[in-house]
């Protein structure tokens, strides 16, 4: 069974939460994989949820989701750089032909939403992904 509202699936480190894959969010909140599959194993440590690069430098951490409406080719650099679990874009925003060249070259995993952020960051968070603090 997959986490509910009373029985979270990911979190904090040591808190005896379950753990989570990139695969598992996208089946639980119906994402949509732009890049090749091969990052759906990554463990999700938590989210973060910005659109400013350097807010997401700053303050996510490794194993993260990102979720943003930015869908030029920094948001590839700057996922490599903090080790993201995946970059999650919403409102169906689709990053052009070389950003997605970029993706696969540096193995980002880029994943789309058609909801808006509040939503979507809403449903994560009821699927037990806890927020960065």
């Amino acid at each position: 069974m997959i986490g509910t509202a009373h029985e979270p699936r990911c979190g904090a480190a040591g808190k005896g939460l379950k753990n989570m894959t990139v695969r598992d969010a996208v089946q639980i909140v119906g994402l949509e994989i732009l890049t090749e599959d091969e990052g759906l194993e990554r463990e999700v440590t938590g989210g973060y949820a910005s659109d400013l690069l350097s807010d997401v430098m700053a303050h996510s951490r490794t194993g993260n989701l990102w979720i943003t409406l930015q869908a030029h080719r920094n948001i590839i650099a700057v996922a490599t750089l903090k080790e993201l679990a995946a970059v999650v874009l919403v409102n169906g925003r689709t990053p052009d032909a070389e950003t997605l060249t970029k993706a696969r070259e540096e193995r980002v995993t880029v994943l789309r939403s058609q909801l808006p952020a509040f939503e979507l960051v809403g449903k994560l968070y009821q699927a037990g992904i806890q927020g960065t603090t």
